[in-house]
């Protein structure tokens, strides 16, 4: 292949593909590219070719629309011209019977010809953004379609034999006004990824758990309010998004999506989530984030392979010592609920790398918390701490310890001190005991710091070492505490970031999880405050 360059008098105005074709020592060009060319018109010189093009891209131009000597181009295979200002499709369209790919998106179109269906060659379709409001008739005769990209038009319904479309396997329909669905979509039986995200369905189309090979399905930002148990009977069914809407209750019968690995039902109404979910064995991230829950189900135990899970903004009390069986965990959320306490069992949660507790009623942490060893970010910002387990010794990967919303730094040093009560050895600073802040008295721990009563703990405190041995024998007397000692090689206060995680960028305690509300900052002095792990 080779790439020639043709320059007019309007400057560069495209290039030339030509592919060699061994018909003597004739040479064939069967591709044109004039993308962001800035053209107003296709140009005449694509007319040379109408013989052997087969691909023609004109992408991200000012071009009005088509003309009738182009569709004199039989052999074209593919006609890219997305983001123009075409207004409508010539009915010459019906000319290119060898056409394979069409792409008209983020254009002025407002419907298809009525002989489109002339294209029977048609596998491909990308007509979103634009403000289409419905399909002929003649669309459904397009039968060799396999992928059909509708998103951000303006239909509100589909032709009733839209079924006739079998060979479908992509259908992307987001961001109309459907509220329905044709009882012939039944048919769609190689139909594998769904997407009705941002309509108008006030209840599960019926026409759903008929097609039975379905793997992906969005139906978030609708009006739904029950998810029914006929979802159930989508078994190859893999990741499923109802998210932002209006659903108050699960059905039982979602356990019958054994092949599920995705769950979205964040921004809902749920109170309670069924004892059935514990039977999705091959469930890796649930997200319930953002609804009315008041507990989970002891069954979310049996989700081994649960890598992610995220439940916060509810109204949380507890957690479920049955937490500690997700052996697989790596991600947990559980920010603005009202948690007074952690169960013992978290500590079994080893694979754990981020933990969020942002915003609960949290006042002491389980000493168990020091076996999560492959812990790395840890947010416990806006809760009621009066100190941390000595076990965070022991969390030897830890990169960052949010204890405030604004903090500074990632890691901020702590000492140990003896517990008045128990006289057991406890981690604490001058962060310590921790005040649940109103939005209107948000402010920095550099504000709030007082150099002069700092400097009089620090003379009463000892700097914590991480015991990076684990032999290490506790010869204290009760009340009584000695310094930690290490070998000077293997030397970390906390505060301070081991060797290997020195360039490791880390993010601030708002961002840690939920992916709400993302900032980059540019200004060098903000970077401890604003880097991402």
């Amino acid at each position: 292949m080779q790439c020639l360059e043709m320059t007019t008098k309007r400057k560069l105005i495209g290039r030339l593909v030509p592919c060699r074709c061994f018909r003597g020592e004739e040479e064939i060009i069967s591709v044109l590219d004039y993308s962001h060319c800035s053209l107003q018109q296709v140009p005449k010189e694509v007319f040379n070719f109408e013989r052997t093009l087969e691909e023609l891209y004109l992408d991200a131009n000012q071009i009005e629309e088509l003309p009738k000597q182009l569709f004199n181009c039989q052999a074209l295979r593919k006609l890219s011209i997305p983001d123009n200002d075409l207004s409508s499709l010539p009915t010459s369209i019906a000319s290119l019977v060898n056409l394979k790919e069409l792409d008209i998106s983020k254009n002025g179109v407002q419907e298809f010809p009525e002989n489109i269906k002339c294209c029977k060659c048609l596998t491909i379709i990308e007509a979103s953004v634009n403000p289409i409001s419905k399909l002929p008739d003649g669309f459904t005769q397009l039968l060799n379609l396999t992928q059909l990209y509708l998103n951000d038009a303006f239909l509100e319904f589909l032709p009733a034999n839209f079924g006739r479309l079998v060979k479908l396997r992509i259908l992307e329909l987001r961001e109309n006004h459907l509220k329905t669905l044709p009882k012939s979509m039944h048919k769609l039986a190689q139909l594998e990824r769904l997407d009705l995200g941002n309509n108008e369905f006030s209840e599960l189309p019926e026409v759903l758990d008929q097609i039975q090979n379905l793997r992906e399905l969005w139906m978030d930002n609708n009006a739904l309010q029950v998810l029914p148990g006929s979802i159930g009977k989508l078994k190859m069914l893999v990741y499923l998004d109802m998210s932002k809407n209006r659903i108050e209750t699960v059905d039982m019968d979602i356990s019958g999506c054994e092949a599920l690995e995705d769950l979205l039902l964040s921004s809902n109404m749920l109170q309670q989530l069924p004892d059935s979910i514990g039977l999705l064995k091959k469930l890796t991230t649930l997200k319930v984030d953002d609804n009315q829950l008041t507990m989970l189900p002891n069954t979310i135990g049996n989700l081994s392979l649960l890598e992610e899970f995220d439940c916060s903004c509810n109204e949380l009390e507890s957690l479920p010592p049955t937490i500690g069986y997700l052996h697989s965990l790596r991600t947990l959320a559980v920010d603005e609920n009202f948690l007074p306490e952690l169960p013992r069992e978290i500590g079994s949660c080893k694979n754990v790398t981020v933990t969020s507790l942002r915003s609960n009623k949290l006042e002491f942490l389980p000493e168990e918390i020091g076996q999560m060893q492959r812990l790395r970010v840890l947010n416990l910002s806006d809760n009621r701490l009066k100190n941390l387990p000595f076990s965070f010794t022991k969390l030897k990967e830890l990169a960052a310890l949010w204890l405030s919303d604004n903090q500074s730094k990632a890691l901020i040093p702590l000492q140990t001190e003896a517990h008045p009560e128990t006289k057991q050895r406890v981690l604490t600073n001058y962060m310590f005991p921790q005040q649940p802040r109103g939005d209107e008295d948000f402010q920095s721990d550099s504000d709030s710091f007082n150099p002069t009563l700092w400097e009089e703990q620090r003379q009463q405190r000892m700097t914590v070492a991480f015991e990076f041995e684990d032999k290490k024998e506790d010869d204290e007397s009760a009340g009584k505490v000695k310094d930690s000692f290490v070998h000077p090689a293997n030397e970390m206060r906390i505060g301070e970031l081991h060797p290997s995680l020195a360039e490791t960028p880390l993010y601030p305690p708002k961002l840690v999880l939920l992916g709400k509300d993302k900032k980059e900052s540019t200004d060098e002095s903000e970077v401890d405050k604003t880097h991402c792990l």
